[in-house]
């Protein structure tokens, strides 16, 4: 199965005001800019088993006019499975130059060729165009994390500007943040708690 729950992917879609948390999420990108590793975070999922995973992603953008993070995936990628099983993640950023972590926990969605949201193929279309021509390959190659066959083509190809079946957006769409900043003394820690009529709550608490 390539696409989470229509409705999901549909919530995560749904436009909403910025988010408080943003603007320090924004600041720490900026001044951890040059170093690009600052775009890579930890993303976590539960197997179908129930035992966690965890893994390394490169963040792509927020989705237009939301406050849903958005990477990329294949299709066949053990991250799928886990997100069929259990539509719930969080992520965890840190920034080394200014000596900040961003937790960022909530539900999660894919978006693969089969998802009939025009709007979610469109932000799937933009992240493809988005990515170099050597991160394209990787999604024509051998099925990852199987034995390796010595005969596996793994040859550059004419990856085009239209995605492959195997290529998915993901989706989270943050609705607890905690946001820690090492610098200081106390360290500062500040939770991020989205409400049910749309609104965050900001608690300042202990480090």
């Amino acid at each position: 199965m390539s696409d989470s729950d229509p409705s999901l992917s549909g919530t995560l879609l749904k436009e909403t005001a910025l988010a408080p948390w943003r603007s320090s999420l924004a600041r720490a990108l900026h001044r951890n800019r040059s170093r690009p590793y600052s775009r890579y975070f930890q993303l976590a999922t539960v197997t179908a088993a129930g035992h966690p995973a965890n893994r390394t992603v490169v963040f792509r953008d927020f989705l237009p006019h939301t406050n849903t993070l958005t990477v990329v995936t294949d299709q066949r990628s053990a991250k799928v499975a886990d997100i069929a099983a259990h539509p719930w993640a969080e992520a965890c950023w840190y920034f080394t130059h200014t000596r900040e972590q961003f937790r960022l926990a909530g539900p999660i969605a894919i978006v693969g060729a089969t998802n009939l949201n025009a709007e979610l193929q469109r932000a799937r279309q933009t992240s493809w165009e988005a990515l170099s021509d050597n991160a394209r390959q990787q999604f024509y190659w051998p099925h990852p994390a199987q034995p390796r066959d010595p005969e596996a083509d793994f040859s550059p190809r004419d990856a085009g500007e239209i995605p492959p079946a195997l290529f998915c957006l993901v989706l989270l769409a943050p609705d607890r943040v905690d946001h820690l900043e090492l610098r200081g003394d106390p360290q500062t820690r500040t939770l991020y708690d989205h409400q049910s009529d749309g609104t965050w709550q900001v608690k300042t608490v202990n480090p």
